[in-house]
């Protein structure tokens, strides 16, 4: 299985068996390009740096094998002209998303503030290797060859990133969420979050568009 991190948290899967893309989002420059290569998209949650709604609803449009799964407020948009290719994602699911496997797990959304509403969140185990929490600390009771763990944003708190580490224990560790972060701020998280300093495994860092093979 290969890993390709792209801007911020989108991420893209391939392998043998298939192709999937996640979080295709509004920070993600060539979040169009990424979209027209698949024929599978998931999404965590609504909000924008996780879903460019133009851009999907586009390439629906443009790609009739296109499948898109998430929580029923991201997919809501679709529903109507797409009923029979867009899904709603909902914990305990297990589906096939572009010939890979990939199970749903519950995922609240990470407190911003008490008065800014949460959307509708989920997680995803795919092909039984790599976990996207997306903006959620969530801790799945299973075990996790990787781990993507998000370290900026309104949400992100880094003694939480540290403790869904710590108790995920996961093999290896990938940054997303990255985009809010400075040269500086990504250089300090990196020694944060080593293996030497609070984590238990270094939490790797790729650049967009790097791959790395899970």
């Amino acid at each position: 299985m290969i890993l390709t991190k792209h801007a911020h948290a989108t991420i893209e899967i391939d392998d043998e068996t298939g192709h999937l893309l996640v979080d295709p989002g509004s920070y993600t420059p060539n979040a169009a390009e990424l979209l027209a290569r698949t024929d599978a998209v998931l999404m965590t949650h609504g909000h924008p740096d996780h879903v460019d709604v133009a851009a999907v609803g586009e390439a629906l449009a443009a790609n009739p094998n296109l499948r898109v799964w998430g929580p029923r407020e991201a997919v809501a948009v679709w529903l109507g002209d797409f009923e029979d290719r867009v899904h709603v994602a909902e914990a305990g699911q297990n589906i096939d998303a572009g010939g890979i496997s990939v199970e749903v797990f519950p995922a609240p959304h990470a407190s911003i503030h008490p008065e800014i509403p949460l959307p509708e969140h989920v997680a995803f185990m795919i092909g039984g290797r790599v976990f996207h929490p997306g903006d959620s600390y969530t801790v799945p009771a299973v075990e996790v060859d990787m781990l993507l763990v998000g370290v900026s944003g309104p949400w992100a708190i880094l003694a939480h990133a540290v403790e869904q580490l710590r108790a995920i224990q996961p093999r290896r560790a990938v940054m997303i969420h990255d985009m809010m972060l400075s040269e500086v701020g990504l250089s300090a998280t990196d020694r944060w979050l080593s293996s030497g300093m609070l984590s238990p495994v270094d939490v790797e860092r790729l650049r967009a568009g790097e791959s790395t093979e899970v």
